[in-house]
C-alpha cells in the first residue's frame, strides 16, 4: 500500500466504526497559546478533556498534521541522525468522548492492524501501566487482561509512568495508556528492546485511556466521562507495512530525496553519513516549512516564527554539506505539494506564498551564514589551545547563526575538536527558562474538572443594554455556582445572558458595567471559552452573590468596533481588486481606536496602490450599501463564494456577512461576502471614511496594514489639519503653498550640510593638533601606540591625513576613528603599521568586525580601510569592540 492509501484505510476503517471524520487541525494551534505548534491530534479536542467544550458526536478519527520541534516535545536535534524522528509527521488517531473505553480500543486496533493490513500477530508486543505507589494507582490489569485475548504473556509487558501514564499537563485530565510495538528484528528476539530506542523495536500506536483528573494539589480523582485518545504515526506504519528499514525509504520521502539528488548532483544512499544526514534533514524540514507556513506561521525572532527560523536554517546550512550555496530549498516546494496536496489541499492554495517566504528567508540567510563560518573559524582557532570550542561560542551560533548544536560537533570534528556541551547546554537551558517565564499565563484560570454553563449571547448583535442574572464567579481557584463578590482582586462573572461580545476573530471583547442594586463590576474583557462568555474585570463598589438581577451595559466604544470589523471587509475586497484574488487574509485587529489587517502579497504595496485601495473602499463607503447577515449551512455558505478566515473554526452553519447585498434573500448581489461572527455597522456610510495610515511588512510574504475609520479618522484629519494650520503660519505660506516651500528648504538645508562637511574644522584648533593631542594620550600595548576615539564631524582627508601623521611619528600604531556624519550618517576609519598588518592585526579586519553594530558595511586595505553605518548612537559601542579586538590581538 502506498501512504495515501494507509491513511485513507486508517479513516474508513474507522468510519466502518461509527466514527466522525474530523479533517486535520492547523499545525499553528488554533486559539491556543500554551502550545508553539500542534504537536498531537488531541489537541483540536483539548476542550472535551479540560470539560470546558464539547462535539455533535462521540467518536471521531483523523490524519493530524503535527510539528514537534520547540518546547517539551522537541525531536529537532535528532532529525537526520536517524532514520525515524521527524518535525513533521502525521499522527492517524481515533478519539472516543464518554463512549467506548478500552475493550474497543484494543480490539479495533487489533483488528486494524493483524486482519485489515496484514502484520504478523507475533511481531507485536502490548505494553500496560504497572501501577504507581505515590500516586496509588494499581496496576491497569483491565488493559493487561484483554490484551491477554490476542497475545502470549511474554509479549505483554508492564511498563513505568513515564512511558504508560498520559498527562495534559501538571494537572487536568490524565490516564493509563497502552503501547503497541513492532519487532523488526531478523529472528523476532526484540522484547528486551521496548521502549529502549531501538530502531529495530518501535513503538506504533499508543492507546490512552483518560479516566482520572489531577487538581492543583497533585490529588487523582476519578471522571464522570472517560474517554480514549489514541496516535499512531503515519511514517512508522507506512514503514512496516512496506518493509521498509528506514522512514526514508517509504513513498512519503522518496520523491523529495529524489529531488534534492537532481538539485545537488547526487544520490542519497540511506547512511549515517553526513552526505545522507544533509538529505535526511533536508527532506524533513522541507516539509515542515510547507506545512508551518501555510497555516500561517513565518520566520521570525519569537516564539514559534523563531523555531521556524531556526528549521530553515539547519535545512539551508545542511544544503551546504551537499554543495548548494545558493537558495534551494523554495524550489522543492512543489514536490510536498504534488505528493500531499491531494490530503491537505490548503498546501496547494498557498503554494507561492510559500515558495516567496521561504526564498526570501534563504536569501536573508546566505548572508547570515557567511557571517556564521567567520564565527566558527574564529571560535575554532581560539579552542585550539584547549582542544574544545566553548559552549557560549556554540551557542552563540546556534542562536544567532542558527548553527545547530550537531552541526557546530561536526564542523569542529573535522578540525580534530569538541564542543563544550555542558556549557552549551546551561545556555539552553537559561533560554529555555526565558521563554518558559515568557509564556506564563497570567489572569483568571479555569478549572480544568468543570463544564462551564453556555451563556445566551444573542443580544451582542443588536443590543447594548440588557437585564440579566448572575449564576457564577471565576477567580484564581476556578469556577464557583455560589458566594458572594466584594472587591478586590481580578475575577470573572458569568451570566445567564450577555449583549457583550467575547473576544473572538480578531474582534477584542467588549468592555462596560454590570450593574445590580448592591454594587457595580466594570467589565474590562469579555473573552469566550467554548460556549461560555466570561466577563473579566472588578467589583468597584458594593458586593454582587450569584443569584442578583443585573444591568448589563456595554461601553459605547463598541459602535466604533463595528465600522471598523465593516471597514475591514471592505478592505479586504479593495485589495483583492487592486492586487489580484491571491490576497488572502492571515489576520487581523479588530479594536474601537483602529484596525489592522494582515494579508499575503510577496512585495510592498505603491503609494498608487495604497491611493487605489482607499478609493476603492471609500467609494463603497459613500455609496452608503446595506450590510447584512444570514445564518447558512456551511455548504451553501460556500457555494455562495463566502470567504472564510484560513485557520478559524466553523460548525455546520456559519454566520456571512454581506455587503452591499440589498436583504438576506440577496445576498449573492454582495460585493463582499465573508463568515464572520462579530459586530458590524448595517450601513457603510456610517463608517464615514477609511485612512490608510502605515503599511508595512510583518514577515516575508506578509503585509500589514493600520487604518482609521469613523471617529478616529475625524479625529485624524483634525489633527494633521492644525499642523498645516500651525506650519503655515511658520512660513508664513497658504496650505497648497507648503509643498513647495518645505522642499525648498530641505533643498537649502542639504547645500549647508555639505558645505558645512567640506568646510575646514575650526573651533580654536584643527583636526591635526587634535590628533596629536590624542597621540599624547594614547595607550601602550605590546610596543604599540592605540589610539581609539570618536572624534567630531571632519572632513574625510583630514581624518586619513591624521591617521597617516600618527603612525609615522610612532611607527608602530593602530588607530581607529569614528564620527557621526549629518542625516544620521556614520563613518568609521582605521589604519595599522606595516609591522602590525605583518603580524595579522588588519584594518579592513577591525572596520568589518565593528561596522554593523552601526548597521553599515565596509572594508579597505590592511593599512587603511574606511566603513560607513546608519546609527549615529551606536558609534561608542563600535568603538569599544574595535578595542577589544586590538587589545586581544596585540597581546597575543
Amino acid at each position: 500500500m502506498t501512504a495515501a492509501q494507509i491513511r485513507k484505510s486508517f479513516i474508513d476503517f474507522f468510519i466502518e466504526k461509527k466514527h466522525t471524520f474530523v479533517p486535520s487541525w492547523p499545525v499553528v494551534p488554533i486559539g491556543d497559546e500554551t502550545l508553539l505548534f500542534t504537536n498531537a491530534g488531541m489537541n483540536q479536542f483539548k476542550d472535551v478533556f479540560l470539560g470546558t467544550g464539547s462535539r455533535d458526536y462521540k467518536r471521531a478519527a483523523n490524519s493530524q498534521k503535527c510539528i514537534r520541534a520547540g518546547g517539551k516535545h522537541n525531536d529537532l536535534e535528532d532529525v537526520g541522525t536517524d532514520t525515524y524522528h521527524h518535525t513533521f509527521f502525521e499522527m492517524l488517531g481515533n478519539w472516543s468522548f464518554g463512549d467506548y473505553f478500552k475493550a474497543e480500543a484494543i480490539e479495533w486496533a487489533w483488528e486494524l492492524l493483524t486482519q485489515r493490513w496484514g502484520i504478523d500477530p507475533s511481531r507485536l508486543h502490548a505494553t500496560y501501566f504497572q501501577g504507581d505507589e505515590h500516586d496509588g494507582l494499581a496496576p491497569d490489569d483491565e488493559a493487561r487482561n484483554l490484551w491477554l485475548k490476542f497475545l502470549p504473556e511474554e509479549r505483554i509487558h508492564k511498563g513505568n509512568k513515564k512511558d504508560n501514564f498520559w498527562e495534559m499537563g501538571d494537572s487536568g485530565p490524565c490516564g493509563p495508556c497502552s503501547e503497541i510495538h513492532y519487532d523488526g528484528t531478523p529472528d523476532k528476539s526484540g522484547a528486551p528492546f521496548i521502549n529502549k530506542d531501538n530502531p529495530s523495536v518501535i513503538e506504533i500506536w499508543n492507546l490512552v485511556f483518560i479516566q482520572f483528573n489531577r487538581d492543583s494539589s497533585g490529588k487523582l480523582s476519578p471522571l464522570p466521562a472517560k474517554h480514549v485518545d489514541t496516535g499512531m504515526g503515519l511514517e512508522r506504519i507506512t514503514r512496516i507495512l512496506q518493509g521498509k528499514q528506514s522512514n526514508y525509504d517509504t513513498d512519503l520521502f522518496t520523491q523529495i530525496l529524489n529531488a534534492i539528488g537532481i538539485l545537488c548532483n547526487q544520490r542519497y544512499e540511506g547512511t549515517m553519513e553526513k552526505k545522507d544526514i544533509a538529505f535526511r534533514v533536508i527532506a524533513d524540514h522541507l516539509r515542515t516549512l510547507v506545512f508551518a507556513i501555510t497555516d500561517g506561521c513565518t520566520p521570525s525572532n519569537d516564539g514559534r516564527g523563531y523555531v521556524l527560523r531556526r528549521i530553515l536554517r539547519r535545512a539551508a546550512r545542511f544544503g551546504r554539506t551537499l554543495d548548494m550555496h545558493e537558495p534551494f530549498i523554495y524550489r522543492l516546494v512543489d514536490v510536498v505539494i504534488n505528493l500531499m496536496g491531494h490530503a491537505f489541499d490548503e498546501i496547494k492554495q498557498r503554494g507561492e506564498l510559500v515558495k516567496t517566504v521561504i526564498r526570501s528567508e534563504e536569501e536573508s540567510f546566505g548572508r547570515t551564514l557567511d557571517r556564521g563560518l567567520e564565527i566558527f573559524a574564529e571560535a575554532a582557532q581560539k579552542g585550539k589551545s584547549t582542544g574544545t570550542i566553548s559552549g557560549a561560542d556554540a551557542f552563540q551560533l546556534y542562536d544567532t547563526f542558527g548553527f545547530p548544536l550537531d552541526l557546530t560537533q561536526l564542523m569542529a570534528r573535522e578540525q580534530n575538536l569538541k564542543v563544550d556541551t555542558a556549557g552549551f547546554e546551561k545556555l539552553m537551558e537559561e533560554q529555555r527558562e526565558r521563554a518558559r517565564a515568557a509564556q506564563k499565563t497570567t489572569g483568571i484560570q479555569i478549572v480544568t474538572d468543570v463544564q462551564l454553563p453556555a451563556t445566551d449571547d444573542s443580544a451582542k448583535y443588536d443590543r447594548e443594554n440588557i437585564r440579566t442574572k448572575v449564576i457564577g464567579f471565576i477567580d484564581q481557584s476556578g469556577f464557583k455556582n455560589s458566594g458572594i463578590l466584594t472587591t478586590g482582586n481580578d475575577v470573572a462573572i458569568v451570566l445567564e445572558k450577555t449583549c457583550f461580545y467575547a473576544e473572538s476573530g480578531g474582534q477584542v471583547g467588549d468592555k462596560g458595567i454590570i450593574k445590580c442594586s448592591a454594587g457595580e463590576f466594570a467589565v474590562e474583557m469579555t473573552e469566550k471559552m467554548a460556549d461560555c462568555a466570561i466577563h473579566k474585570g472588578k467589583l468597584i463598589n458594593g458586593s454582587m452573590k450569584v443569584g442578583d438581577e443585573v444591568n448589563a451595559i456595554v461601553d459605547q466604544s463598541r459602535q466604533q468596533s463595528r465600522k471598523n470589523h465593516t471597514a475591514t471587509h471592505i478592505l479586504q475586497w479593495a485589495l483583492q481588486q487592486t492586487l489580484g484574488r491571491n490576497v488572502a487574509q492571515q489576520g487581523s485587529l479588530v479594536s474601537p481606536e483602529y484596525l489592522r489587517f494582515d494579508f499575503t502579497t510577496p512585495k510592498a504595496l505603491s503609494q498608487e496602490e495604497i491611493k487605489q485601495v482607499e478609493k476603492l473602499a471609500n467609494d463603497k463607503i459613500r455609496e452608503s450599501l446595506p450590510v447584512t447577515s444570514v445564518v447558512l449551512p456551511i455548504d451553501e455558505a460556500k457555494k455562495l463564494g463566502a470567504m472564510a478566515l484560513f485557520n478559524e473554526k466553523y460548525g455546520d452553519t456559519v454566520r456571512v456577512i454581506g455587503v452591499g447585498a440589498p436583504d438576506e434573500k440577496n445576498l449573492s448581489q454582495a460585493f463582499s461576502r465573508e463568515f464572520c461572527g462579530g459586530t458590524h455597522v448595517d450601513n457603510t456610510g456610517k463608517i464615514i471614511g477609511l485612512k490608510i495610515i502605515k503599511e508595512e511588512s510583518i514577515s516575508a510574504g506578509v503585509r500589514r496594514i493600520t487604518a482609521l475609520t469613523g471617529n478616529g479618522l475625524l479625529d485624524y484629519y483634525a489633527e494633521r489639519s492644525e499642523i498645516i494650520e500651525q506650519l503655515g503660519q511658520t512660513l508664513k505660506a497658504k496650505a497648497q503653498e507648503l509643498p513647495v516651500r518645505v522642499n525648498k528648504l530641505i533643498d537649502e538645508n542639504k547645500k549647508l550640510a555639505k558645505q558645512l562637511k567640506s568646510a575646514p574644522v575650526n573651533n580654536g584648533t584643527n583636526f591635526l593638533d587634535k590628533a596629536r593631542q590624542l597621540l599624547d594620550n594614547a595607550e601602550i600595548i605590546a610596543a604599540a601606540s592605540v589610539v581609539i576615539s570618536k572624534i567630531e564631524n571632519t572632513p574625510i582627508e583630514q581624518v586619513r591625513t591624521a591617521i597617516d601623521m600618527i603612525k609615522q611619528k610612532v611607527g608602530t600604531a593602530v588607530v581607529v576613528f569614528g564620527m557621526a556624519e549629518a542625516d544620521d550618517k556614520v563613518t568609521l576609519l582605521a589604519g595599522v603599521t606595516d609591522d602590525l598588518v605583518a603580524k595579522g592585526l588588519k584594518a579592513g579586519d577591525i572596520v568589518k568586525e565593528i561596522a554593523p553594530i552601526v548597521a553599515g558595511a565596509g572594508g579597505g586595505r590592511p593599512q587603511m580601510a574606511q566603513a560607513g553605518g546608519k546609527d549615529p548612537s551606536k558609534i561608542d559601542d563600535a568603538l569599544a569592540r574595535a578595542a577589544e579586538l586590538v587589545k586581544a590581538k596585540l597581546r597575543k
